[in-house]
C-alpha cells in the first residue's frame, strides 16, 4: 500500500475473483473516512482505458480526499479499435463479460470492509454504461445488495442514438473537435462491444432501452452530462424513464464542457463535478442514520 504525495490517501492494487478470472482493482483509502464507498469505472469506449488514466486515478483520489473510499475497477475490455493496443488478459471481451466483472467487483466491495457503507456505483462514458447496466441487473435480483446510488458521468446509454435537438446540434457544429459521437460512431462502438449488430442490444448492453417497469427497482441517480456532447441525448432519455418510474434523479449539465472532461483535471469543471458528486455520496451516510 502506498500514499499519494499529500499523505491523505492510501492506495492499494489488488486482484479479486470474478466469474471470468481475476479482476484488477485499485483501492483508495481516505485518511478520514466519511463512511460511504464508491465502486468506480473509467471510460474508453468499452475497448480502452485503464486504472492510471485521470478518469480513473485522479477521480478516485479526488473522491478519497473528500472522505469517500473508492474501488476502481479494471474491467475486461472489448477488442481494441482504430489502432488501439490490446491489453493482455483484459482485451477481447464482449457483452456481458464487462458487466459481469462490475457486478463481481461491487459484491466484493460490499464485503471487503473497505468502507462502512453504503456503497455507490458509478463511472464515466462507457464506464457509466456499465455502472447503469450492473445497477439494472442488481436491482432485479431479490436478496442481493444493490447500490445505494448510481453516479453517472456523461454516460453512453443507447446503441442507436436519437438525433440531438437544434441547440445541441448548433453547438456541435460550432465545435467540430467535440462532434465525435455521431450515430455512426456510436453504432460502431457498440457493435464492437456486442460482437454483433446493434439489433442484438438489450437494456443490459444499452440501459437507455429499459422500460419504466424495468427500472422500477432502481436506486436514486445523480447524472452530470457534458454540455457539448451528443451522448447526453441518451443520458437525458434514460433520466426521463427513471423519473417516469418515480426514481429520484438529479440530472444536470456541466456548463462549458465537452465529452471526457473528467479526464482533463486542469479544467475547473472537472473539480466542480467532483464536488457535486462527492456531496451527494457523502449524504448517503445521513440517509441511513
Amino acid at each position: 500500500m502506498t500514499s499519494d504525495a499529500s499523505g491523505r490517501v492510501d492506495v492499494e492494487d489488488r486482484r479479486i475473483d470474478g466469474p471470468h478470472g481475476a479482476i484488477p482493482v485499485r483501492v483508495y483509502h481516505p485518511s478520514v473516512p466519511a463512511g460511504p464507498g464508491l465502486v468506480w469505472l473509467h471510460g474508453g469506449g468499452f475497448s480502452g482505458g485503464d486504472l492510471d488514466m485521470p478518469e480513473a486515478d485522479w477521480v478516485s483520489r479526488s473522491f478519497a480526499e473528500r472522505g469517500i473510499a473508492v474501488v476502481s475497477v479494471d474491467y475486461r475490455l472489448a477488442p481494441p479499435r482504430l489502432g488501439g493496443v490490446a491489453r493482455a488478459g483484459l482485451s477481447g471481451a464482449h457483452h456481458p463479460v464487462p458487466v459481469d466483472d462490475v457486478v463481481a467487483a461491487f459484491a466484493w466491495a460490499g464485503e471487503s470492509g473497505v468502507a462502512g457503507g453504503p456503497w455507490a456505483l458509478g463511472g464515466t462514458s462507457a464506464g457509466g454504461n456499465l455502472a447503469a447496466s450492473a445497477t439494472l441487473r442488481l436491482s432485479g435480483w431479490a436478496g442481493t445488495a444493490m447500490p445505494a446510488l448510481a453516479v453517472l458521468a456523461y454516460p453512453t446509454l443507447l446503441a442507436v442514438q436519437p438525433a440531438s435537438d437544434q441547440a445541441l446540434r448548433a453547438a456541435l457544429d460550432a465545435d467540430p473537435d467535440a462532434d465525435v459521437f455521431g450515430p455512426d460512431s456510436v453504432r460502431t462502438m457498440y457493435e464492437n462491444y456486442l460482437g454483433g449488430p446493434v439489433s442484438q442490444a438489450t437494456p443490459s448492453a444499452a440501459p437507455g432501452l429499459a422500460s419504466i417497469a424495468e427500472v422500477a427497482g432502481y436506486p436514486p441517480v445523480i447524472m452530470i452530462n457534458a454540455e457539448v456532447d451528443e451522448l447526453r441525448v441518451s443520458g437525458e432519455l434514460f433520466a426521463r424513464t427513471l423519473e417516469a418510474a418515480g426514481i429520484p434523479v438529479e440530472v444536470t449539465t456541466e456548463p462549458g464542457t465537452t465529452h471526457g472532461y473528467l479526464n482533463r483535471p486542469e479544467e475547473a469543471a472537472a473539480t466542480a463535478s467532483i464536488e457535486r458528486y462527492a456531496a451527494r455520496i457523502r449524504a448517503l451516510a445521513r440517509d441511513v442514520d
